[in-house]
Protein backbone atom coordinates (compact mmCIF):
# COMPACT_ATOMS: atom_id res chain seq x y z
CA UNK A 1 0.00 0.00 0.00
CA UNK A 2 1.22 3.50 -0.80
CA UNK A 3 2.09 6.00 1.94
CA UNK A 4 -0.86 8.16 0.88
CA UNK A 5 -3.23 5.22 1.16
CA UNK A 6 -1.93 4.31 4.61
CA UNK A 7 -2.22 7.89 5.88
CA UNK A 8 -5.72 8.10 4.37
CA UNK A 9 -6.84 5.01 6.32
CA UNK A 10 -5.42 6.33 9.60
CA UNK A 11 -6.92 9.81 9.22
CA UNK A 12 -10.28 8.43 8.10
CA UNK A 13 -10.49 6.03 11.04
CA UNK A 14 -9.39 8.76 13.46
CA UNK A 15 -12.08 11.10 12.11
CA UNK A 16 -14.74 8.39 12.23
CA UNK A 17 -13.87 7.35 15.79
CA UNK A 18 -13.65 10.97 16.92
CA UNK A 19 -17.12 11.65 15.49
CA UNK A 20 -18.57 8.55 17.12
CA UNK A 21 -17.00 9.41 20.45
CA UNK A 22 -18.18 13.04 20.34
CA UNK A 23 -21.67 12.07 19.21
CA UNK A 24 -22.38 9.08 21.44
CA UNK A 25 -19.73 8.52 24.16
CA UNK A 26 -18.39 11.89 25.26
CA UNK A 27 -14.97 10.84 26.54
CA UNK A 28 -11.90 13.06 26.11
CA UNK A 29 -11.08 12.85 22.41
CA UNK A 30 -7.82 10.92 22.63
CA UNK A 31 -9.13 8.40 25.16
CA UNK A 32 -12.35 7.92 23.21
CA UNK A 33 -10.51 7.25 19.95
CA UNK A 34 -8.13 4.83 21.63
CA UNK A 35 -10.97 2.98 23.37
CA UNK A 36 -12.97 2.58 20.18
CA UNK A 37 -9.87 1.42 18.31
CA UNK A 38 -9.09 -1.04 21.10
CA UNK A 39 -12.64 -2.45 21.16
CA UNK A 40 -12.64 -2.74 17.37
CA UNK A 41 -9.33 -4.61 17.51
CA UNK A 42 -10.52 -6.97 20.26
CA UNK A 43 -13.72 -7.63 18.31
CA UNK A 44 -11.70 -8.51 15.19
CA UNK A 45 -9.39 -10.75 17.24
CA UNK A 46 -12.40 -12.55 18.74
CA UNK A 47 -14.00 -13.10 15.32
CA UNK A 48 -10.67 -14.39 14.01
CA UNK A 49 -10.36 -16.85 16.93
CA UNK A 50 -13.87 -18.11 16.20
CA UNK A 51 -12.90 -18.64 12.57
CA UNK A 52 -15.54 -16.26 11.24
CA UNK A 53 -13.14 -13.82 9.59
CA UNK A 54 -9.48 -13.65 8.58
CA UNK A 55 -7.59 -10.64 9.94
CA UNK A 56 -4.31 -11.22 8.09
CA UNK A 57 -4.88 -8.41 5.59
CA UNK A 58 -5.95 -5.96 8.29
CA UNK A 59 -2.90 -6.81 10.37
CA UNK A 60 -0.70 -6.38 7.31
CA UNK A 61 -2.03 -2.84 6.78
CA UNK A 62 -1.26 -1.71 10.33
CA UNK A 63 2.04 -3.62 10.34
CA UNK A 64 3.21 -1.17 7.66
CA UNK A 65 3.13 1.59 10.28
CA UNK A 66 6.52 1.73 11.97
CA UNK A 67 5.22 2.92 15.37
CA UNK A 68 8.66 3.76 16.71
CA UNK A 69 9.59 5.75 13.60
CA UNK A 70 6.19 7.46 13.37
CA UNK A 71 6.26 8.62 16.99
CA UNK A 72 9.91 9.31 17.75
CA UNK A 73 10.88 10.73 14.35
CA UNK A 74 7.55 12.15 13.25
CA UNK A 75 4.78 13.10 15.62
CA UNK A 76 6.82 13.71 18.78
CA UNK A 77 8.56 16.90 17.66
CA UNK A 78 5.29 18.54 16.57
CA UNK A 79 3.40 17.47 19.70
CA UNK A 80 6.16 18.64 22.06
CA UNK A 81 6.41 22.03 20.34
CA UNK A 82 2.64 22.46 20.39
CA UNK A 83 2.53 21.60 24.09
CA UNK A 84 5.47 23.81 25.06
CA UNK A 85 3.98 26.80 23.24
CA UNK A 86 1.26 27.14 25.88
CA UNK A 87 3.36 26.64 29.02
CA UNK A 88 3.94 29.80 31.06
CA UNK A 89 7.70 29.90 31.56
CA UNK A 90 7.34 32.04 34.71
CA UNK A 91 5.13 29.40 36.34
CA UNK A 92 7.57 26.76 35.15
CA UNK A 93 10.49 28.63 36.70
CA UNK A 94 8.69 28.76 40.04
CA UNK A 95 8.80 24.94 40.27
CA UNK A 96 12.01 24.38 38.31
CA UNK A 97 13.78 22.48 41.09
CA UNK A 98 10.85 20.12 41.55
CA UNK A 99 10.65 19.51 37.78
CA UNK A 100 14.41 18.99 37.46
CA UNK A 101 14.52 16.43 40.27
CA UNK A 102 11.41 14.55 39.13
CA UNK A 103 12.64 14.45 35.53
CA UNK A 104 16.07 13.08 36.48
CA UNK A 105 16.38 11.52 39.92
CA UNK A 106 12.71 10.54 39.89
CA UNK A 107 13.13 8.65 36.62
CA UNK A 108 16.23 6.86 37.95
CA UNK A 109 14.52 5.84 41.22
CA UNK A 110 11.47 4.54 39.36
CA UNK A 111 13.61 2.68 36.80
CA UNK A 112 15.61 0.87 39.49
CA UNK A 113 12.51 -0.18 41.48
CA UNK A 114 10.63 -1.39 38.40
CA UNK A 115 13.63 -3.27 36.98
CA UNK A 116 14.41 -5.06 40.25
CA UNK A 117 10.85 -6.17 41.03
CA UNK A 118 9.83 -6.93 37.42
CA UNK A 119 12.83 -9.27 37.13
CA UNK A 120 11.31 -11.49 39.84
CA UNK A 121 7.77 -11.09 38.47
CA UNK A 122 8.89 -12.43 35.09
CA UNK A 123 10.74 -15.28 36.79
CA UNK A 124 7.62 -16.10 38.81
CA UNK A 125 5.74 -16.92 35.60
CA UNK A 126 8.62 -18.68 33.89
CA UNK A 127 9.54 -15.82 31.58
CA UNK A 128 13.27 -15.51 31.03
CA UNK A 129 14.16 -11.80 30.90
CA UNK A 130 17.72 -10.87 32.03
CA UNK A 131 18.08 -8.10 34.59
CA UNK A 132 19.64 -5.68 32.09
CA UNK A 133 16.58 -5.97 29.86
CA UNK A 134 14.39 -5.45 32.93
CA UNK A 135 16.39 -2.27 33.51
CA UNK A 136 15.70 -1.26 29.91
CA UNK A 137 12.01 -1.86 30.62
CA UNK A 138 12.20 0.20 33.82
CA UNK A 139 13.73 3.13 31.93
CA UNK A 140 11.23 3.11 29.07
CA UNK A 141 8.13 2.77 31.30
CA UNK A 142 9.16 5.29 33.98
CA UNK A 143 8.76 8.64 32.17
CA UNK A 144 5.36 10.24 32.04
CA UNK A 145 4.18 10.93 28.52
CA UNK A 146 3.73 14.63 27.66
CA UNK A 147 1.32 13.78 24.87
CA UNK A 148 -1.05 11.84 27.13
CA UNK A 149 -0.56 14.13 30.14
CA UNK A 150 -1.14 17.48 28.46
CA UNK A 151 -4.14 16.28 26.49
CA UNK A 152 -5.94 15.18 29.64
CA UNK A 153 -4.78 17.87 32.08
CA UNK A 154 -6.46 20.51 29.94
CA UNK A 155 -9.80 19.05 30.93
CA UNK A 156 -9.48 17.92 34.57
CA UNK A 157 -9.09 21.26 36.36
CA UNK A 158 -6.08 20.43 38.55
CA UNK A 159 -4.57 23.29 40.62
CA UNK A 160 -2.28 25.38 38.40
CA UNK A 161 0.87 24.68 40.42
CA UNK A 162 0.36 20.92 40.12
CA UNK A 163 -0.65 21.15 36.45
CA UNK A 164 2.53 23.09 35.63
CA UNK A 165 4.65 20.60 37.61
CA UNK A 166 3.22 17.55 35.84
CA UNK A 167 3.38 19.25 32.43
CA UNK A 168 6.94 20.49 32.93
CA UNK A 169 8.09 17.12 34.22
CA UNK A 170 6.49 15.25 31.32
CA UNK A 171 8.00 17.64 28.76
CA UNK A 172 11.53 17.05 30.02
CA UNK A 173 11.61 13.55 31.48
CA UNK A 174 10.91 11.85 28.17
CA UNK A 175 14.09 13.41 26.77
CA UNK A 176 16.02 12.24 29.82
CA UNK A 177 14.49 8.77 29.56
CA UNK A 178 15.38 8.46 25.86
CA UNK A 179 19.02 9.22 26.71
CA UNK A 180 19.00 6.65 29.54
CA UNK A 181 17.25 4.15 27.26
CA UNK A 182 19.99 4.49 24.63
CA UNK A 183 22.69 4.09 27.30
CA UNK A 184 21.15 1.06 29.06
CA UNK A 185 20.16 -0.68 25.82
CA UNK A 186 23.74 -0.24 24.59
CA UNK A 187 24.99 -1.98 27.72
CA UNK A 188 22.33 -4.74 27.46
CA UNK A 189 23.25 -5.50 23.84
CA UNK A 190 27.00 -5.28 24.52
CA UNK A 191 27.50 -2.26 22.27
CA UNK A 192 28.81 0.04 25.03
CA UNK A 193 30.66 -0.21 28.32
CA UNK A 194 28.63 -0.17 31.56
CA UNK A 195 30.69 2.62 33.12
CA UNK A 196 29.43 5.70 34.94
CA UNK A 197 31.72 7.84 32.81
CA UNK A 198 30.33 6.63 29.49
CA UNK A 199 26.71 6.99 30.63
CA UNK A 200 27.41 10.41 32.18
CA UNK A 201 29.19 11.56 29.02
CA UNK A 202 26.28 10.43 26.86
CA UNK A 203 23.82 12.24 29.14
CA UNK A 204 25.82 15.48 29.06
CA UNK A 205 26.19 15.35 25.30
CA UNK A 206 22.58 14.44 24.53
CA UNK A 207 20.56 16.17 27.26
CA UNK A 208 22.64 19.25 28.06
CA UNK A 209 23.71 19.62 24.44
CA UNK A 210 20.07 19.33 23.37
CA UNK A 211 19.03 22.07 25.81
CA UNK A 212 21.80 24.40 24.58
CA UNK A 213 20.86 23.71 20.96
CA UNK A 214 17.21 24.40 21.84
CA UNK A 215 18.17 27.83 23.21
CA UNK A 216 20.07 28.65 20.01
CA UNK A 217 17.21 27.36 17.85
CA UNK A 218 14.63 29.30 19.85
CA UNK A 219 16.68 32.51 19.70
CA UNK A 220 17.25 32.29 15.94
CA UNK A 221 13.54 31.64 15.44
CA UNK A 222 12.67 34.57 17.71
CA UNK A 223 14.90 36.97 15.77
CA UNK A 224 13.38 35.86 12.47
CA UNK A 225 9.82 36.18 13.79
CA UNK A 226 10.53 39.62 15.19
CA UNK A 227 11.95 40.93 11.92
CA UNK A 228 8.75 40.41 9.89
CA UNK A 229 4.99 40.72 10.24
CA UNK A 230 3.51 38.12 7.92
CA UNK A 231 1.72 35.27 9.62
CA UNK A 232 2.03 32.85 6.67
CA UNK A 233 5.82 33.18 6.68
CA UNK A 234 5.91 33.04 10.49
CA UNK A 235 3.98 29.76 10.47
CA UNK A 236 6.55 28.35 8.06
CA UNK A 237 9.35 29.49 10.37
CA UNK A 238 7.85 27.61 13.33
CA UNK A 239 7.41 24.48 11.18
CA UNK A 240 11.03 24.74 10.06
CA UNK A 241 12.15 25.10 13.69
CA UNK A 242 10.39 21.85 14.55
CA UNK A 243 11.36 19.75 11.55
CA UNK A 244 14.80 21.18 10.81
CA UNK A 245 15.73 21.61 14.47
CA UNK A 246 14.74 18.04 15.39
CA UNK A 247 16.59 16.62 12.38
CA UNK A 248 19.74 18.62 13.16
CA UNK A 249 19.62 17.52 16.80
CA UNK A 250 19.46 13.89 15.73
CA UNK A 251 22.27 14.38 13.20
CA UNK A 252 24.50 15.83 15.94
CA UNK A 253 23.37 13.10 18.40
CA UNK A 254 21.65 15.62 20.67
CA UNK A 255 18.31 15.14 22.41
CA UNK A 256 15.73 16.26 19.86
CA UNK A 257 12.84 16.21 22.37
CA UNK A 258 14.67 18.47 24.84
CA UNK A 259 15.79 20.84 22.06
CA UNK A 260 12.25 21.20 20.71
CA UNK A 261 10.75 21.72 24.18
CA UNK A 262 13.24 24.53 24.93
CA UNK A 263 12.66 26.15 21.53
CA UNK A 264 8.89 25.84 22.02
CA UNK A 265 9.06 27.48 25.45
CA UNK A 266 11.06 30.39 24.04
CA UNK A 267 8.69 30.82 21.09
CA UNK A 268 5.58 30.55 23.24
CA UNK A 269 6.78 33.09 25.80
CA UNK A 270 9.37 35.58 24.57
CA UNK A 271 8.41 35.09 20.92
CA UNK A 272 4.69 35.38 21.55
CA UNK A 273 5.11 38.48 23.71
CA UNK A 274 7.73 40.44 21.77
CA UNK A 275 7.89 39.12 18.21
CA UNK A 276 4.29 38.63 17.07
CA UNK A 277 1.32 40.78 16.18
CA UNK A 278 -2.12 39.91 17.53
CA UNK A 279 -3.03 38.38 14.16
CA UNK A 280 0.05 36.16 14.10
CA UNK A 281 -0.46 35.16 17.72
CA UNK A 282 -4.02 34.03 17.05
CA UNK A 283 -3.06 32.23 13.85
CA UNK A 284 -0.15 30.52 15.62
CA UNK A 285 -2.39 29.27 18.41
CA UNK A 286 -5.05 28.00 16.01
CA UNK A 287 -2.53 26.31 13.72
CA UNK A 288 -0.62 24.46 16.42
CA UNK A 289 -3.80 23.55 18.29
CA UNK A 290 -5.04 21.89 15.09
CA UNK A 291 -1.72 20.07 14.60
CA UNK A 292 -1.89 18.91 18.22
CA UNK A 293 -5.46 17.59 17.91
CA UNK A 294 -4.92 15.78 14.60
CA UNK A 295 -1.66 14.08 15.60
CA UNK A 296 -3.05 13.17 19.03
CA UNK A 297 -6.04 11.55 17.35
CA UNK A 298 -3.82 9.47 15.03
CA UNK A 299 -1.45 8.52 17.86
CA UNK A 300 -4.20 7.30 20.18
CA UNK A 301 -5.77 5.43 17.27
CA UNK A 302 -2.47 3.64 16.65
CA UNK A 303 -2.20 2.69 20.33
CA UNK A 304 -5.72 1.28 20.20
CA UNK A 305 -5.24 -0.86 17.08
CA UNK A 306 -1.70 -1.98 17.95
CA UNK A 307 -3.19 -4.84 19.97
CA UNK A 308 -3.78 -6.64 16.66
CA UNK A 309 0.00 -7.03 16.32
CA UNK A 310 0.93 -7.91 19.91
CA UNK A 311 1.27 -11.44 21.23
CA UNK A 312 -0.45 -11.97 24.59
CA UNK A 313 0.42 -15.35 26.09
CA UNK A 314 -1.24 -16.22 29.43
CA UNK A 315 2.08 -15.83 31.26
CA UNK A 316 2.51 -12.36 29.72
CA UNK A 317 -0.94 -11.33 30.90
CA UNK A 318 -0.37 -12.58 34.46
CA UNK A 319 2.96 -10.80 34.74
CA UNK A 320 1.47 -7.60 33.31
CA UNK A 321 -1.30 -7.64 35.92
CA UNK A 322 1.38 -7.47 38.63
CA UNK A 323 3.54 -4.96 36.78
CA UNK A 324 0.70 -2.42 36.52
CA UNK A 325 0.52 -1.84 40.32
CA UNK A 326 4.32 -2.05 40.46
CA UNK A 327 4.58 0.94 38.11
CA UNK A 328 2.10 2.88 40.25
CA UNK A 329 3.98 2.11 43.48
CA UNK A 330 7.31 3.05 41.92
CA UNK A 331 5.77 6.32 40.71
CA UNK A 332 4.49 7.03 44.22
CA UNK A 333 7.95 6.43 45.71
CA UNK A 334 9.87 8.33 43.02
CA UNK A 335 7.53 11.32 43.44
CA UNK A 336 6.97 11.07 47.18
CA UNK A 337 10.62 11.03 48.24
CA UNK A 338 11.71 14.19 46.34
CA UNK A 339 8.53 16.14 47.16
CA UNK A 340 8.73 15.22 50.85
CA UNK A 341 12.33 16.46 50.98
CA UNK A 342 11.54 19.64 49.02
CA UNK A 343 8.63 20.53 51.34
CA UNK A 344 11.20 22.08 53.65
CA UNK A 345 11.95 24.70 50.97
CA UNK A 346 8.76 24.84 48.89
CA UNK A 347 5.07 24.83 49.64
CA UNK A 348 2.86 22.44 47.70
CA UNK A 349 -0.86 22.03 47.22
CA UNK A 350 -2.56 19.42 49.42
CA UNK A 351 -2.60 15.88 48.00
CA UNK A 352 0.20 16.84 45.59
CA UNK A 353 1.87 13.40 45.82
CA UNK A 354 -1.41 11.61 45.09
CA UNK A 355 -2.12 13.79 42.05
CA UNK A 356 1.45 13.55 40.73
CA UNK A 357 1.28 9.77 41.15
CA UNK A 358 -2.12 9.22 39.55
CA UNK A 359 -1.59 11.94 36.93
CA UNK A 360 1.72 10.46 35.75
CA UNK A 361 0.32 8.86 32.61
CA UNK A 362 2.28 6.61 30.28
CA UNK A 363 1.61 6.71 26.56
CA UNK A 364 2.96 6.54 23.05
CA UNK A 365 6.60 7.20 23.90
CA UNK A 366 6.86 4.08 26.08
CA UNK A 367 5.21 2.00 23.34
CA UNK A 368 7.54 3.49 20.70
CA UNK A 369 10.65 2.74 22.76
CA UNK A 370 9.72 -0.85 23.52
CA UNK A 371 8.88 -1.48 19.86
CA UNK A 372 12.35 -0.21 18.93
CA UNK A 373 14.00 -3.06 20.86
CA UNK A 374 16.02 -5.42 18.65
CA UNK A 375 14.51 -8.88 17.97
CA UNK A 376 15.05 -11.29 20.85
CA UNK A 377 13.15 -13.71 23.08
CA UNK A 378 12.83 -10.90 25.65
CA UNK A 379 11.08 -8.45 23.33
CA UNK A 380 7.55 -9.89 23.31
CA UNK A 381 6.98 -10.06 27.10
CA UNK A 382 8.33 -6.51 27.47
CA UNK A 383 6.01 -5.28 24.70
CA UNK A 384 3.02 -6.96 26.36
CA UNK A 385 3.87 -5.49 29.77
CA UNK A 386 4.41 -2.01 28.34
CA UNK A 387 1.18 -2.11 26.39
CA UNK A 388 -0.80 -3.25 29.45
CA UNK A 389 0.64 -0.42 31.58
CA UNK A 390 -0.12 2.17 28.89
CA UNK A 391 -3.70 0.96 28.45
CA UNK A 392 -4.34 1.05 32.20
CA UNK A 393 -2.66 4.43 32.49
CA UNK A 394 -4.73 6.12 29.80
CA UNK A 395 -8.07 4.37 30.26
CA UNK A 396 -8.19 4.10 34.06
CA UNK A 397 -5.92 6.87 35.36
CA UNK A 398 -6.78 9.25 32.54
CA UNK A 399 -10.52 8.93 33.16
CA UNK A 400 -10.27 9.29 36.95
CA UNK A 401 -7.45 11.81 37.45
CA UNK A 402 -10.06 14.59 37.50
CA UNK A 403 -11.59 13.12 40.66
CA UNK A 404 -8.17 12.97 42.30
CA UNK A 405 -7.49 16.58 41.25
CA UNK A 406 -10.79 17.58 42.82
CA UNK A 407 -9.33 16.61 46.23
CA UNK A 408 -6.74 19.37 45.92
CA UNK A 409 -9.30 21.89 44.72
CA UNK A 410 -11.55 21.12 47.67
CA UNK A 411 -8.65 21.40 50.13
CA UNK A 412 -7.47 24.78 48.81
Amino acid sequence: MSLFGLVSILLSLAALFAYFNHRFIGLPNGIGIMLIGLLMSLFLVALNKLGWIETTQIEAIFAQVDFDEAVMNGMLSFLLFAGALHVDINRLAAVKFTIAILATIGVVISSVIISWVSFYIFQLFGIDVPYLYCLVFGVLISPTDPIAVMGILKKVGAPKSIEVTITGESLFNDGVAVVLFIAVLGVATGQSEPTLGSIGGLFLHEAVGGAVFGVVLGYVGYRMLKSIDNYQVEMLITIAMVTGGYSLAQYWHLSGPIAIVVAGLMTGNRGRRLAMSDTTRNRLDNFWELIDEVLNAVLFLLIGVEILLIQFLPSYIYSALLIIPLVLVSRFISVGLPVSLLKFKHSYSPHVIKILTWGGLRGGISVALVLSLPPSTYREPLIAATYAVVLFSILVQGLTVGRVAALANEAE
